[in-house]
């Protein structure tokens, strides 16, 4: 049982988050807007994005536009979507929109001062230094570290098969998270995780691979940690953290709260130890002048390569002294790279693998692709059987592996239909009004192209809409077609690049032959392909090539070697698995009650090597 002084205290505190939370919010405001009347009296109408699911995101704009007005714990929200208003968000004018203190404010409880944990100036001086630290040059650098790691995934698959050729159910989202926890720690931090390999995890990778689940399982609980970071002095904080997470308190949600927190110290204690390790390690020589530490971040040489953290270190001593970061910045990078890096990646993994099960034909030729971008004497010597040292996708080369078109239109059409992260919040600093590029209904049923936003109000970026938007991308834009990035015959960017938006004109310039994502010179200001996955503006995904070039080493290994297809055979109650996808934080693949307990994350899949009719399509 719980102390009398216990339960007064959590009480107290209670009451001061929803006295915080009523009384700082925008609730008496009103956007003339229209959108669902449909509202719980307390909470609105907002968490229903995270409930009802993708359909539900979709469908809200469609039917109502490109803005849309919104009930929360906050007041009201505008729901956005429209291309013009987002190019103002988060390009032309993201001095008046700034990501929410729930944003910030959880991030530095979660990882420290990185990048999605720091606004003006600090966010800034941050950016500028690792902006280069993700060039194209050093992705290049990184990929021979990932291609053993794609080779392993491939291998330990193939040991579960049996010799006849036949089919095996394996669920593989285990491990394309672990394939993507090694890619992490191995590329980004030089951590030997090797969880591939390993019959348990270690502490620290278990604790990285725990979070992303946590996060989307405490959703509701986020705005409590603004609250109390900014009220009270890290002695009192730390005092509320013990007394909210005794093990007296005895519901499923307190004790994810109290898991949270032993993650969080424990990666906190772990980074710290890695990080110090390194930077001794990498410490630069006396000797070495800063224009020859910049000349080697800016060209290393493959012997001397080491991972990313080496890199923005290097960049870090070769900065001046008043762009330098301090060591709690960089230690806040290094939770911060590795986090986005994990789960973000494994949902965008297995749901690239999950369509290829569900369509042959697509899978087929991207195969015969791949087969087709290896040489024919590695094809020759090694036949369809490779072994640990002979698999000609160890020395596939980066510039092959990114420029192969049907590969790079999977894993685009991919991220487009299904962003990792679908929403993003903004706060807004400055009243101001957001042209529309496509009018929409106010409150009152009329036209109109504009809306007038009143200063704290909150705007929720629907990437998921605005990524499917059947003006922008077609009538079939709900549809996972990869060929259509093939079918442009001008594109803004090839295959592996960004393209981003620095002006009106990105918006309004008529183009001299249709691309993919622009409709009459309008496009979205999204910093990848059109499309809003990984944002724009300097707020922008700063790793997407990073995560680009790992998911389609990983496809690539994958699809080379082995036919996958969804399950067809029943259980011992008649029940074939069916893979449903829930989406709240992240997309979450579950297998759909009776055949399973949709929950548990899992992609069952049937696996058997490939055969010289599997290259035909």
């Amino acid at each position: 049982m719980m102390s009398l002084s216990q339960v007064c205290g959590i009480g107290i505190l209670s009451v001061l988050v929803l006295c915080k939370i009523f009384w700082g919010s925008s609730g008496k405001y009103n956007i003339d807007l229209d959108g669902p009347k449909e509202a719980h009296w307390l909470t609105g109408n907002v968490r229903t994005l995270f409930e009802g699911g993708l359909d539900y995101c979709v469908k809200l704009a469609e039917h109502y536009g490109g803005a849309i007005k919104l009930q929360s714990l906050y007041g009201e929200v505008v729901y956005l979507s429209d291309p013009l208003a987002l190019y103002h968000v988060i390009t032309k004018d993201q001095h008046i929109f700034e990501e929410p203190d729930v944003f910030i404010m959880n991030n530095k409880a979660m990882f420290g001062d990185g990048l999605i944990a720091t606004i003006g100036e600090q966010h800034r001086k941050q950016r500028k230094l690792l902006n280069p630290v993700f060039s194209t040059s050093n992705m290049r650098e990184l990929l021979p570290t990932l291609q053993p790691i794609a080779h392993k995934l491939t291998s330990i698959v193939i040991s579960k098969l049996p010799d006849d050729g036949s089919y095996k159910e394996i669920d593989v989202m285990p491990l394309l998270s672990r394939s993507a926890l090694d890619g992490v720690c191995q590329a980004i931090l030089g951590y030997p995780s090797n969880t591939l390999d390993a019959a348990e995890n270690d502490e620290y990778t278990d604790a990285l691979r725990k979070m992303g689940p946590l996060i989307s399982k405490l959703i509701y609980f986020r705005p409590i940690v603004p609250v109390v970071m900014r009220n009270f002095s890290s002695y009192w904080i730390r005092k509320l953290a013990n007394l909210v997470t005794t093990p007296w308190i005895p519901t499923e949600q307190m004790k994810d709260v109290r898991e949270m927190r032993q993650i969080i110290e424990l990666m906190d204690s772990s980074s710290k130890k890695a990080f110090a390790e390194k930077k001794a390690a990498l410490e630069t020589p006396a000797t070495l002048s800063p224009t020859d530490v910049q000349s080697e971040v800016d060209d290393l040489k493959p012997g001397r390569r080491k991972d990313m953290m080496d890199i923005m270190l290097k960049a870090n001593s070769a900065s001046s002294s008043s762009e330098q970061l301090t060591d709690a910045e960089l230690l806040g990078q290094m939770n911060v790279m590795v986090f986005a890096g994990l789960d973000t990646t494994t949902a965008a993994l297995s749901r690239c693998v999950y369509l290829l099960a569900k369509n042959p034909p697509a899978q087929a030729r991207l195969r015969s692709e791949i087969r087709d971008a290896i040489k024919p004497t590695s094809l020759a010597q090694y036949g369809s059987s490779f072994s640990e040292h002979d698999d000609p996708l160890l020395h596939l080369s980066y510039d092959a592996l990114i420029n192969l078109p049907f590969l790079d239109g999977v894993v685009r059409e991919t991220l487009r239909l299904y962003p990792s992260l679908p929403h993003m919040g903004r706060k807004v600093l400055k009243a101001t009004t957001l042209p529309l590029q496509f009018p929409v209904r106010s409150s009152s049923g009329a036209e109109i192209s504009s809306i007038a936003v009143h200063e704290k109000a909150l705007v929720i970026i629907s990437i998921l809409a605005a990524n499917r938007n059947r003006t922008m991308w077609g009538d079939d834009a709900n549809e996972w077609k990869p060929e259509r990035w093939l079918s442009s015959p001008v594109r803004t960017d090839g295959p592996g690049t960004d393209v981003s938006s620095d002006g009106a004109e990105a918006l309004s310039s008529k183009l001299s032959a249709p691309i993919l994502g622009v409709k009459d010179g309008i496009r979205y200001p999204g910093v990848y392909s059109n499309m809003m996955t990984f944002l724009g503006g300097n707020r922008s995904c700063i790793g997407f090539k990073f995560a680009e070039m790992e998911m389609k080493q990983i496809i690539a290994a994958l699809v080379l070697r082995l036919h996958f297809v969804l399950p067809t055979d029943p259980d011992a109650n008649g029940h074939i698995k069916e893979i449903q996808w829930k989406l709240k934080a992240f997309h979450t693949p579950v297998v759909k009650p009776p055949a399973g307990d949709g929950v548990s994350p899992a992609v069952p899949l049937n696996f058997r090597l490939v055969q010289e009719e599997d290259f035909e399509w």
